[in-house]
């Protein structure tokens, strides 16, 4: 593996680790996203691997994609970016996993829905704050409605409202929520009984259910990106919202 700023790699047989490693709160700027990127597909490529695991060392997973790059003159580079890491996750045979022991929010909280399992300490938050900054998340307009269905989703995304691990455990969100005491202890147990398995019979499970469930996924991503690009970023609250979270004060909206 590539020698990474932002990211850590660590290997062992059978799994890869993605360490976020962009303190104080891994906020994923255009170059972690591109790193994340440049590590699936060489993941992608690794014969017997059956376990991809993003986490983190830090107190936080991940508080989302960095807001200076939302502006006008980045935002095309940064959606691309942005897309592509999760395009490059979904080609991934192996199972990807996030662990989370902290906050999750924005894209992070993309980046952990988006594995294929999720598991969390109750100490944990998921939330897709965009709305407050006049946005949207282009990849959880697309998944949440999968996972937890259109009228949840539509709750949380136009409320940016900020969940427990418990209530994102009971709304099907994430797959399993442990104790902090006995987080890793358990994360242990579940990986080591994911590593007991067949490679090739993981991938295989994994690709039917895929092309089962997911072969209008990609297509919706693109719409969703088109959109964010030629339609919200447009919009005067669109750039008001990103502009009053830099400057630190409270937005004010023109509806329009």
């Amino acid at each position: 593996m590539s020698d990474y700023k932002l990211i850590r790699i660590e290997e062992s047989p059978g799994r890869l680790d993605i360490v976020l490693n962009n303190p104080p709160v891994n906020i994923l700027n255009i170059a972690m996203m591109r790193e994340i990127c440049d590590a699936l597909e060489k993941a992608a490529l690794i014969e017997g691997l059956k376990l991809v695991i993003f986490r983190s060392e830090a107190n936080h997973f991940s508080a989302g994609a960095d807001v200076s790059e939302h502006q006008e003159d980045q935002v095309v580079d940064m959606i691309g970016a942005f897309g592509r890491m999760f395009r490059c996750m979904s080609r991934v045979p192996a199972v990807t996993m996030a662990v989370v022991n902290g906050s999750a929010l924005g894209g992070g909280c993309e980046l952990a829905t988006f594995c294929d399992i999720v598991l969390a300490s109750d100490k944990s938050k998921f939330g897709q704050p965009e709305i407050m900054l006049g946005v949207f998340p282009p990849v959880a307009v697309v998944t949440f409605p999968i996972l937890v269905g259109r009228n949840r989703s539509l709750e949380l995304l136009i409320t940016g409202k900020i969940i427990s691990a418990g209530e994102a455990d009971k709304i099907g969100l994430i797959n399993q929520v442990y104790t902090a005491a006995e987080f890793k202890e358990k994360v242990d147990e579940f990986i080591s009984s994911i590593l007991s398995l067949s490679a090739s019979s993981i991938a295989l499970t994994k690709k039917a259910i895929d092309c089962a469930m997911y072969q209008p996924v990609m297509e919706a991503f693109r719409h969703a990106d088109r959109e964010y690009i030629e339609e919200l970023m447009q919009t005067e609250d669109a750039r008001e919202g990103l502009t009053a979270f830099l400057e630190k004060r409270k937005p004010v909206w023109q509806d329009r």
